[in-house]
C-alpha cells in the first residue's frame, strides 16, 4: 500500500481525490476482490467521517449518509415506504458484513447483483456526489452506467442517497432467489414500492436486479399496475412481456431463460404480498 488516508473531514478527502485513490467506505468488496496479492494502490478511508453517516428526515423526504452501513439502516425508525429496502438490508451477506457494508458502497461497487440496487431503483433515489467544485445530483438510474461502471468523475465521493416523501401512501417489498437463503448472490430480485390511494395504486416503481448489466425498472408493468385494487390477485397482471427491458446472461448461477422465468415468479409473489 502506498499511502493509506481515514480523514475525518470531507473536504481534507476530496483535497486527497486530486490523485487517484482506492476510496474504502466499508471493504466488504475491497478486500475479497484482492485477496492472494498485495495492496499496492493508495488508500482512502472515508469511515471517519461524521457528515457521511446517519439518517436524517426532513419535510422533503430522506437523506441515507454515504456511509450508513446496512445495520444501521435496519435499526432507523423509518416509514413502510422503506421495508423494501429494509427486507434487501437482511439479504447483504451476514451480520458481520451488515455492520461493516456500507449503503454508497453497494451502489458504487456496481455490480449487476448488488441487493441495494433494485428497492432503491423502486424508491426513485438520487445520489449526491461531492467535488472540489461543488455538489449534483443525479438520479440512481442514471449513476449506475454498466458492469462496475458509475457515472462518478474523477476527485468525485458520493456523500449521500435522497429518497423524496410520495404524493400517496407508499409501501415497498424485496424478493431475492438465490441458491440458498442467506450468504449468496442473487441468481434474480425485485423491488417494488406502490403508492396506495383508496385500496388501488396510484403510483407504482417496479425493478429487477441480477437480470441484466445494470437492474432495471419495468415501465409496462408499472403503466400495467395503475388503478388496480390492492389484493391477493395484483401478481396476476405481471406477464412476461413486461420483462422487456432485462437482458440475462447464462452464467453458472442460471441461464438467461431460467432467469426470466423466475424474474416473473418472482414479481407475481412480490405483488401478492401487498394485499391486506
Amino acid at each position: 500500500m502506498a499511502e493509506y488516508l481515514r480523514p475525518d473531514g470531507l473536504s481534507e478527502a476530496l483535497a486527497a481525490l486530486r490523485r487517484p485513490h482506492a476510496v474504502l467506505a466499508g471493504g466488504t468488496d475491497f478486500y475479497p476482490a484482492r485477496v492472494g496479492r498485495a495492496i499496492d494502490e493508495d488508500v482512502l478511508d472515508i469511515t471517519a467521517i461524521a457528515a457521511l453517516r446517519g439518517i436524517s428526515a426532513s419535510t422533503d423526504g430522506w437523506r441515507l449518509g454515504a456511509t450508513t452501513t446496512w445495520s444501521e439502516l435496519l435499526d432507523a425508525d423509518l416509514p413502510p415506504l422503506f421495508d423494501g429496502l429494509k427486507q434487501a438490508a437482511r439479504e447483504v451477506g451476514g451480520r458481520q458484513i451488515q455492520n461493516a457494508g456500507t449503503l454508497a458502497g453497494n451502489l458504487c461497487n456496481a455490480s449487476p447483483a448488488a441487493d441495494g440496487v433494485p428497492p432503491l431503483l423502486a424508491l426513485d433515489a438520487e445520489v449526491e456526489l461531492a467535488g472540489l467544485s461543488g455538489t449534483r445530483q443525479l438520479p440512481l438510474a442514471a449513476f449506475i452506467t454498466g458492469n462496475r461502471r458509475t457515472a462518478l468523475k474523477p476527485g468525485e465521493l458520493m456523500v449521500a442517497i435522497h429518497v423524496r416523501k410520495p404524493a400517496h401512501e407508499a409501501r415497498s417489498a424485496f424478493l431475492k432467489l438465490g441458491a440458498r437463503r442467506y450468504l449468496v448472490i442473487s441468481i434474480a430480485m425485485a423491488a417494488a414500492t406502490l403508492g396506495i390511494d383508496g385500496g388501488r395504486i396510484a403510483s407504482a416503481r417496479i425493478a429487477v436486479g441480477a437480470c441484466s448489466a445494470v437492474a432495471e425498472r419495468l415501465p409496462r408493468l408499472e403503466a400495467a399496475l395503475l388503478g388496480a385494487p390492492v389484493d391477493q390477485r395484483l401478481g396476476n397482471l405481471v406477464d412476461k412481456a413486461h420483462l422487456a427491458p432485462l437482458t440475462p446472461i447464462d452464467d453458472v448461477r442460471g441461464s438467461a431463460a431460467y432467469r426470466l422465468d423466475a424474474g416473473v415468479t418472482l414479481l407475481r409473489r412480490l405483488l401478492a404480498s401487498f394485499a391486506p
